[in-house]
């Protein structure tokens, strides 16, 4: 009896556990319950559009779009950088069954280089396996035809069109337009600086150098967008909305392409460079600077061979002479220091110097020689210009002094930028004593003022700042900042370019500017001018003064003789000038490197068949323009 009272009240305590352990149970599920409710709850009802922006965020996808970039012209509207359709070789790794065995029969079938095949894997590793790679860029018509005739045999390749920057007038504006190339890294990082490269998301090109670098924000527009549904692996199912982006702006700039086009001719394998400027306002009408190259070669992918030729040319096609030669300006320069030697009371119209064909420092042995060796005899500051007498200036530069020959030449824009549209330019050298200490750390010597009296010793100068300071000459100290810029078109409003000038030069005697004016316009007209013989029986008045730079000294007693020397060696021929003389149009200069002869002999002609060209264009524009109002007369 005792046993069997145990096991019944063990019996209860057990049900009494269970009963517990079911309270227990269905009290969890409850809260369970409650719980997920609760989540539910918060998820579909208080949470429902954050989590709906995030299911849409993974589903909903936006896809850049580049914008169109704007189109360059020349003053007449003719176009000089446009975008042209090409066709592309493109595949899609994930649909190519074997992709090395598809490229492997593209190659043979297309011819495609080995280059373009490494750039192609390059490509590759960087995108995914479900986006577009580009096997070939550009596709001539003849392998665009094979490949359409054989295309079934290909799945996952295709063939794509997009637009691509083209210059229709190839080397005859590399300098001045420069052009556009694929980004790198280099840019990337500066477009993150500057807070835009978001704007190129869909860009594979930018501005590299001249007026497509310099106006580049300009010329990019504004990147648009599509929203396209993916898939969860990222694939394109349909779009849903476009965005489109806005083109560039185009450009109408003061070059004149058939100028520039007669100024490469007259060039031609010569090294040099030509500018034509409106002195007025600073248009650059013409910029040439030779050698050159064709800027399509960068446009659409250069290849390693031909930038290597560029690089190890010892011609220097890559260097804008125009804007970044360093030329010592030798005689161009000696109407700028007559009205300096003027101002500073050092000569009058009516003072002379004897010329015995050399001058001498006092106290020195040492000869410095005259281009012409017997000499000039007396000589007036009109006839050191006409005449281009050394000895005059010899004498002159030296009663200066270098520092005051600084300070005066500075104003003129001699040792500082021009500040023209473009990010190639050098500010030479203006020399001074200070300079020569801080460069060299020694001082200056009065024999290296001699020289720089007729443009030589330290002093070098780019041909744009000829053009600028014989700009100020003819404008009577007006000083104009030069430029490609003509006008930027918008919607089909023209916007004119701004005319920027620096702080003139004020003489105490504005008519000083005429004696060194009319000593110019004698070089022309006058039978003893240096550039007489080269301008006789023009239709046009024009002014102008020659230069000859000495690139390898001469010893004292050593005779120059250029059939001699080695080619680069020889003197550069120089010749600033401008016409009409009455109301001047354009300001001309022209350099030609290591020549036999002088600016006289070489650049004074190219000068004489550039100005026939210019003043027979504008005659012919102005006799249409008459036949035209005759034909209309009632």
């Amino acid at each position: 009896m005792k046993r069997r009272r145990t096991t019944i009240r063990d019996h209860h305590a057990e049900n009494a556990l269970f009963g517990r352990r079911v309270i227990f149970a269905l009290f969890v599920v409850v809260t369970v319950f409650a719980v997920l409710l609760t989540n539910m709850y918060q998820l579909q009802v208080k949470q429902f559009e954050t989590f709906q922006t995030r299911s849409n965020d993974n589903r909903i996808k936006l896809v850049p779009l580049a914008p169109n970039r704007g189109l360059i012209y020349d003053r007449n509207g003719k176009i000089l950088a446009e975008n042209r359709p090409v066709m592309s070789l493109e595949l899609i790794p994930e649909r190519v069954r074997d992709l090395e065995k598809t490229v492997q029969r593209l190659t043979r079938l297309l011819n495609i280089t080995s280059q373009q095949l490494e750039q192609f894997e390059r490509n590759r590793r960087r995108e995914r396996r479900f986006e577009q790679v580009i096997l070939l860029d550009q596709l001539s018509e003849q392998q665009a035809a094979t490949f359409a005739a054989r295309q079934h045999e290909f799945p996952g390749v295709s063939i794509e069109a997009r637009l691509v920057r083209h210059y229709p007038y190839g080397d005859s504006l590399t300098h001045a337009l420069g052009y556009v190339a694929k980004i790198n890294q280099r840019d990337v990082q500066r477009l993150k600086e500057q807070g835009v490269n978001a704007n190129y998301a869909a860009t594979r090109t930018i501005g590299k150098l001249g007026v497509e670098a310099y106006y580049e924000e300009q010329l990019h527009g504004t990147v648009g967008y599509q929203q396209v549904e993916v898939d969860i692996h990222g694939r394109m199912l349909r779009t849903l909305e476009i965005e489109p982006p806005i083109p560039g702006q185009d450009l109408v700039l003061e070059i004149d392409i058939e100028l520039q086009q007669q100024a490469q001719q007259i060039l031609g394998e010569q090294r040099g460079t030509i500018i034509v400027m409106d002195p007025e306002d600073g248009g650059v009408l013409a910029m040439v600077s030779q050698p050159s190259y064709d800027p399509n070669w960068f446009a659409q992918g250069i290849s390693v061979e031909q930038y290597r030729s560029l690089l190890d040319s010892r011609h220097s096609p890559l260097l804008n002479r125009a804007t970044q030669g360093g030329y010592p300006p030798a005689s161009t320069i000696k109407p700028q220091l007559a009205v300096v030697g003027l101002e500073e009371g050092i000569i009058t119209r009516q003072s002379k110097v004897w010329d015995p064909g050399w001058f001498q420092i006092q106290g020195v042995n040492h000869k410095y020689r005259d281009w012409l060796s017997w000499g000039h005899g007396w000589v007036n500051v009109d006839t050191a210009i006409i005449e281009s007498c050394d000895t005059f200036y010899y004498d002159l530069a030296l009663k200066l002094g270098i520092d005051t020959i600084s300070e005066h030449m500075y104003q003129y824009g001699f040792g500082e930028m021009t500040g023209i549209d473009i990010g190639e330019e050098s500010a030479a050298v203006m020399p001074s004593r200070g300079w020569k200490r801080a460069r060299f750390n020694q001082p200056w010597y009065a024999g290296e003022t001699v020289s720089i009296g007729i443009g030589q010793s330290y002093w070098t100068v780019t041909p744009m700042q000829l053009a600028v300071a014989t700009a100020v000459m003819v404008n009577h100290g007006e000083r104009p900042v030069p430029r490609l810029l003509g006008a930027i078109r918008d919607a089909g409003i023209e916007l004119p370019a701004v005319v920027e000038q620096r702080e003139p030069v004020q003489l105490n005697n504005p008519e000083h500017w005429n004696v060194a004016l009319d000593g110019m316009e004698k070089v022309v007209s006058s039978i003893k001018g240096t550039a007489h013989k080269a301008f006789r029986g023009a239709e046009y008045s024009s002014a102008g003064k020659t230069g000859t730079a000495q690139v390898r000294s001469i010893g004292q007693g050593e005779e120059y003789n250029a059939e001699e020397i080695a080619e680069r060696y020889r003197d550069n021929a120089m010749y600033v000038g401008y016409a009409p003389v009455e109301d001047p149009e354009i300001v001309i200069v022209i350099t030609a490197e290591n020549v036999i002869g002088g600016g006289g002999s070489v650049a004074a002609p190219m000068a004489r068949r550039l100005l026939d060209f210019y003043f027979a264009g504008k005659s012919n524009a102005s006799k249409s323009n008459s036949e035209t109002v005759t034909a209309n007369a009632p």
